[in-house]
């Protein structure tokens, strides 16, 4: 009997110890997701999430906004994590500012010649060789089919230093384009560029780069926006929201076939064995939202529809779209600006 009791006290004593951890845990996030301006914190969503983020095989780093509420969650959001190929967000935003400056041009011609194709995802490895392609063409394989090939050719035509530097220029500290896909790194290389790869970011940042894709936040803090700002921001916004992969934050949010009158989700995914990502714009009925979720160090490091890293975005980005927009979508919201004031409106007043 005294067993027992003891027993019992033991696992009492440990229920609440666990309990305890998993407040402060909660109390951590919130922090977290409170930092860089961020206020409006969504804590029930947030121990929906850490619940999700506790079950998976592996590690998960998220931060999501919804732009007209302010509402905010975040886990692990400022970690710098490997982007796989979310980092090619980045290389287009850099084409989007040449081609504003008028130092690029979307029809452009770009060389794919022998030697060019690299192996992993994309199609042009399969094209004969010599081929002109437009810087257009270039750019929408990229993200669409998230083409290694032609994420080499647009690195070829604006270098890495240049990403880099734009990357420098958004205020972001932890984003970083260390080398062209499926190629050794050449020259000095930082000390973490084995650890990360391709390219490193944080959840947080990463969607900064999308929120300037979506809201059409081109130019630097403070200037005016020009006439033909919109229509480059179009362009981009077309070739995200054609995204061919879908299994992951599109995945239990897409309840009809959106081809024929647009997808409500502009999205750009990353994968390697152990490493699922997905970065997000959803047009919620309810208000337009970034999602960026990362998984990596994951147990699951197949190749099927199934994997474990995919399903745990998908549930992440389910639980947030029931969270802050139980209406579903809207495809029709996914327009440059996303409908929302911009910063110089908002200086002025206007709403």
């Amino acid at each position: 009997m005294r067993h027992n009791i003891i027993h019992g006290q033991l696992m009492a004593r440990g229920s609440a110890l666990l309990a305890l951890a998993f407040s402060l845990t909660l109390a951590a996030q919130r922090t977290q997701a409170a930092g860089s301006g961020d206020l409006a914190v969504d804590d029930k969503l947030q121990q929906q999430l850490a619940t999700l983020a506790a079950a998976h095989h592996g590690h998960v780093a998220v931060y999501a906004k919804q732009w007209n509420t302010g509402r905010v969650v975040a886990i692990d959001a400022d970690r710098p994590v490997a982007t796989a190929s979310v980092i090619k967000l980045a290389i287009l935003f850099e084409a989007m500012e040449q081609i504003r400056a008028g130092k690029a041009h979307w029809d452009e011609k770009i060389s794919l010649a022998k030697g060019d194709a690299v192996s992993g995802s994309g199609v042009l490895l399969f094209f004969d060789t010599p081929l002109t392609l437009t810087l257009k063409d270039v750019l929408t394989m990229m993200v669409i089919v998230s083409d290694n090939t032609a994420a080499n050719l647009a690195i070829d035509r604006f270098s890495v230093d240049a990403v880099n530097a734009r990357i420098a220029w958004m205020g972001l500290k932890d984003t970083y384009l260390y080398k062209k896909v499926m190629k050794p790194a050449s020259g000095p290389m930082p000390a973490d560029q084995p650890k990360f790869g391709l390219g490193k970011t944080t959840a947080r940042e990463m969607a900064l780069v999308m929120e300037r894709i979506g809201r059409c936040q081109l130019g630097a803090p403070g200037e005016a926006p020009q006439p033909g700002d919109a229509a480059i921001c179009q362009v981009a916004l077309t070739m995200l929201r054609n995204q061919f992969y879908r299994d992951t934050i599109p995945r239990y949010l897409e309840k009809l076939d959106a081809t024929e009158d647009g997808s409500g989700i502009a999205s750009k995914t990353g994968s390697l064995n152990a490493v699922r990502n997905d970065v997000a714009i959803v047009a919620g009925k309810n208000g337009p939202m970034v999602i960026s979720i990362f998984t990596f160090d994951n147990q699951d490091k197949g190749w099927r529809a199934d994997n474990e890293g995919e399903l745990t975005i998908g549930k992440m980005a389910k639980a947030i779209l029931d969270a802050w927009s139980p209406q579903g979508l809207d495809g029709k919201m996914l327009t440059p600006g996303l409908g929302l004031a911009s910063d110089s409106d908002k200086a002025s007043g206007l709403k």
